[in-house]
């Protein structure tokens, strides 16, 4: 099934790259967690960094209640949201045809706020999406921690994937230069970690993060 296109959302460089399906979009979005969140408040355009989640045809984010970004998109005003994930740099013979192997995404949609278990469940989600299993160790937000933040739900009205992966692409003239060509894979790893300094020396490293570390 594919989302709706039009002028919006589809893929106008490099087409063939283009994809609308909630398949693809979906893996896209469900690798990462962090996104760029923009929209245009009076003429000026803004573009804010926060933490995400995805269920379903939503997309979760949060922040305190006082927020330019919340503050702003909680009235309604149309938005768009990004995420990125760079798998490697594709080195060209020539400078010109040098590139990024990538998966990105661009949503479209209206956020709302969320309240009661709807607003607590967006916020497992999002924890979810950074960390699996972290909810549940943790302490949960009591009512003051609650009520100093806004979660929003983003509708995909909208979405396109752009996806670029392989080798580079040169001119026909250049495959004969004696100029080294490929890809330099790009990954994400994660460290030992660091516990804090005011740790009780009996707690032990918990599941979420063990977990976390052996699927890296």
């Amino acid at each position: 099934m594919n989302y709706p296109i039009d002028n919006r959302n589809k893929v106008k460089r490099v087409p063939k790259r283009g994809h609308y399906d909630h398949k693809t979009i979906n893996e896209v979005l469900d690798s990462g967690y962090l996104c760029h969140v923009s929209f245009v408040i009076n003429d000026q355009p803004f573009i804010i960094p926060t933490l995400y989640g995805r269920d379903g045809e939503f997309v979760y984010i949060h922040g305190a209640s006082t927020s330019r970004l919340i503050k702003n998109l909680e009235q309604g005003v149309q938005m768009s949201l990004a995420v990125t994930h760079v798998d490697g740099l594709v080195l060209a013979r020539s400078a010109f045809n040098h590139s990024m192997n990538y998966r990105s995404v661009v949503v479209y949609g209206i956020a709302r706020p969320l309240e009661g278990s709807k607003k607590e469940h967006a916020l497992k989600v999002i924890s979810d999406a950074v960390i699996p299993g972290r909810w549940e160790e943790a302490r949960k937000p009591n009512a003051k921690e609650l009520k100093a933040t806004s979660v929003l739900a983003i509708n995909i009205e909208q979405a396109s994937a752009k996806i670029r992966s392989g080798d580079p692409i040169d001119d026909k003239e250049d495959y004969d230069l004696d100029i080294w060509a490929g890809v330099i894979p790009v990954n994400q790893t994660l460290s030992e970690p660091i516990q804090d300094k005011v740790l009780r020396s009996n707690i032990p490293l918990p599941n979420s993060v063990k977990d976390l570390l052996e699927s890296s």
